[in-house]
């Protein structure tokens, strides 16, 4: 149980909070890609309770700057896109994407006003789909050498949905193996292979049972948690019988994401990245290890999930989830739908829009989220204190850090932590683009 000092400590990310202080000491999901198409490349986005604005000028370049323009404060996000920058509207002051003012056309010939003036810019970088930015001051870090943001453009697909509440609680839905044989229990299992693109209706690796039956008839998963070199690896363990052992391994990338097995031949890397401290959106990237990803089939169905332009959910708070109860009678344990995410989004959305971990009471199963937490307090502190925190990488470290393994496999009940590792590597060296790891590196 945390004290109410605490749990404020964790879920605040104003640029003054000590959390929003370390969450700028790493690079932040800003965008899609997608979100730039079109004749007018655009776009107003809000990260950890700052207003931005996001745009491609005509050479191609982006810029992401303050939303505010510095001369009497109008909406940038309404500017005239033309002349190398983005221009405002109100008197057609004209900033590029480093911020910089080039040009006060309702100012005297002459003037010198332009030089004086600067709007505020942060860098940024497109990966995998994904425009990431560093709101923080310094020179940022760099990103780890990890699967997402290595694998062929073929071979990954980006997308993001909105959640009406903080981000720490829609992480940690991520970190908990246990939550998934009650609240993703389906009654009836499905053919794997008709479920292209959808987390826990594939087939484990090397297994003769249903992922949904798994999880279904093995409720009390043996949890393993250790430090690694990008976060945490968790690991959950379920007996099938004298021989076999189901084996899932996921990541905590710290500090706001984590890697997931999708299928055998295909992993989610998932931000949750706050639009403020009440609500926030998760951006994902898939990563396929086999044939290039479907990306029209993949983003067709999210599009029945979501709408545009703010990637919200079709199926939320706004109507009871979807709600159903002969589904849930005969169905699924939810009653709401075979959409996980939408179970994700109704367990986290529930807790309130800033759950109070003070009226919380942990079991074993919990020991990547106490661990987690343990972690963030640690990092905020250091970050509040200005020191260095954990994960800031120059070049050479970076791109050292490979990975991570993410497996859902059956393997040998006594050599199961040999059988994740050797999984891990033979599916990459079959991927072909993939870094074969031959046994994880020492844990950090």
């Amino acid at each position: 149980m945390m004290s109410d000092a605490q749990n404020q400590l964790i879920t605040q990310s104003g640029a003054s909070t000590p959390a929003g202080k370390l969450l700028r000491r790493y690079w932040q999901p800003i965008a899609l890609i997608e979100e730039l198409d079109g004749p007018r490349p655009v776009k107003a986005v809000r990260v950890l309770g700052q207003h931005l604005v996001l745009f491609r000028d005509e050479k191609g370049r982006l810029g992401l700057i303050d939303r505010d323009c510095p001369h009497r404060g109008a909406d940038l996000a309404f500017g005239r896109l033309e002349d190398g920058g983005l221009r405002c509207l109100f008197h057609g002051w004209l900033f590029d994407v480093d911020g910089k003012c080039i040009d006060t056309p309702g100012e005297p010939e002459g003037s010198k006003l332009c030089t004086r003036v600067t709007q505020r810019s942060y860098p940024v970088a497109e990966h995998s789909g994904i425009v990431f930015g560093w709101l923080g001051d310094g020179a940022p870090s760099t990103l780890p050498a990890l699967d997402c943001f290595t694998a062929p453009e073929s071979h990954t697909f980006a997308f993001k949905g909105l959640i009406d509440c903080n981000w720490l609680q829609a992480l940690e839905v991520g970190i908990d193996p246990a939550h998934a044989s009650f609240l993703h229990r389906f009654f009836e299992d499905e053919d794997a292979a008709a479920n292209y693109g959808r987390q826990f209706r594939a087939q484990s690796a090397g297994s003769d049972i249903p992922m949904t039956q798994v999880l279904r008839a093995y409720p009390r998963p043996q949890i393993e948690v250790e430090k690694s070199e990008i976060g945490l690896r968790i690991t959950a363990l379920r007996e099938l019988d004298a021989e076999r052992m189901h084996v899932r391994v996921t990541n905590l990338l710290f500090p706001q994401a984590f890697a997931i097995p999708m299928s055998p031949t295909m992993t989610i890397t998932q931000w949750h990245v706050p639009i403020d401290d009440r609500s926030c959106y998760w951006y994902a990237i898939f990563t396929s290890f086999a044939e290039p990803v479907d990306k029209a089939e993949m983003r067709r169905q999210r599009l029945e999930l979501y709408t545009l332009p703010d990637y919200r959910p079709r199926i939320g708070r706004h109507n009871d989830y979807g709600f159903d109860i002969e589904e849930q009678r005969f169905s699924t344990y939810t009653g709401m739908g075979e959409d996980i995410n939408v179970h994700d989004q109704w367990a986290v959305e529930s807790q309130g829009r800033i759950q109070d971990r003070t009226r919380e009471h942990l079991g074993t199963t919990d020991k990547a989220i106490v661990a987690y937490r343990k972690m963030l307090l640690s990092e905020i502190r250091k970050a509040d204190a200005g020191e260095p925190v954990f994960l800031q990488l120059d070049a050479a470290d970076a791109a050292a850090i490979t990975g991570p393994a993410t497996i859902d496999g059956i393997g040998p009940i006594g050599d199961w932590e040999n059988y994740w590792r050797a999984a891990d590597s033979d599916r990459r060296v079959q991927a072909g683009w993939a870094i074969a790891r031959h046994g994880e590196k020492a844990d950090a």
